[in-house]
């Protein structure tokens, strides 16, 4: 990994755009694919949570590992760390949910995307205010925040159709069924 370099950080973050750009789409496919509409939301985000468990468990633990790593960690690092996973986890829970009252993945997605960058500078301002003050905050700041509501207002607003519809409009089981006979 190219931690040192100083474009690291750029590649990381389009990684994430790219990741989470699809993440809401997958999960969406995830709980139609459970073939359970009461609870296939429930399903999906338990296979999000072994994923997660995966990934942001076993992963980061072979690292500390390979790296020698110490196990102190301080107890505010610990508990802002298990916050933000508890925030994180609610999240994509709430995407979920989002989801399974009929939200379309294109709206709800670009809801969050839109909002999700507000709500960060708003808090991060907030909690360290600039060394001027409130009034040092440059205009563009302010133009950002609200391109970005409008940005996410008009991509909701003024998403395409629906793609045309599949050859295959039978389910998945139906197919499985047909193979029996």
């Amino acid at each position: 990994m190219p931690e040192n370099t100083s474009n690291a950080w750029l590649v990381f973050a389009l990684l994430t755009v790219a990741t989470w750009g699809v993440y809401g789409l997958l999960l969406h496919s995830g709980q139609i694919g459970m073939s359970d509409p009461d609870n296939g939301r429930y399903k999906a985000f338990l296979w999000v949570g072994i994923a997660y468990f995966l990934v942001a468990v076993i992963a980061p633990a072979a690292i500390l590992i390979v790296k020698q790593a110490t196990w102190v960690m301080p107890a505010k690092g610990i508990v802002l760390s298990l916050l933000a996973g508890v925030v994180g986890a609610i999240g994509a829970f709430c995407v979920l949910l989002a989801f399974g009252a009929k939200g379309q993945p294109a709206v709800v997605m670009s809801i969050i995307f839109a909002g999700a960058p507000i709500v960060n500078a708003i808090v991060a301002i907030s909690l360290h205010p600039p060394a001027g003050g409130f009034a040092t905050i440059r205009w563009q700041f302010i133009a950002g925040i609200l391109f970005a509501a409008i940005g996410g207002l008009l991509v909701t607003l003024y998403k395409p159709g629906p793609g045309a519809p599949s050859k295959q409009t039978e389910s998945p089981n139906a197919i499985v069924d047909e193979t029996r006979s």
